[in-house]
């Protein structure tokens, strides 16, 4: 099995955490949801797999490109 990095497509703030470790996730759900600009944008499971680690939290900044999540496929 491969671990796939979920990353943050932009710079902003996590403003709710949507998924839990441990969840079964289908690519495009939502994993985590940004905040940037005053806007919502939710970021969503590149791949089909098993959430293994979530490295952010409610209220934490992330940079562009930032490994926010691990998805085991």
């Amino acid at each position: 099995m491969a671990l796939i990095d979920v990353i943050a497509e932009v710079a902003g703030k996590v403003w709710k955490v949507e998924a839990e470790v441990g969840q079964k996730l289908e690519e495009d759900d939502e994993v985590v949801i940004l905040e940037s600009m005053k806007m919502e944008i939710p970021v969503g499971a590149p791949a089909d797999g098993t959430l293994k680690e979530i490295l952010v939290g409610e209220g934490d900044a992330v940079a562009e490109d930032q490994v926010i999540a691990r998805i085991e496929a």
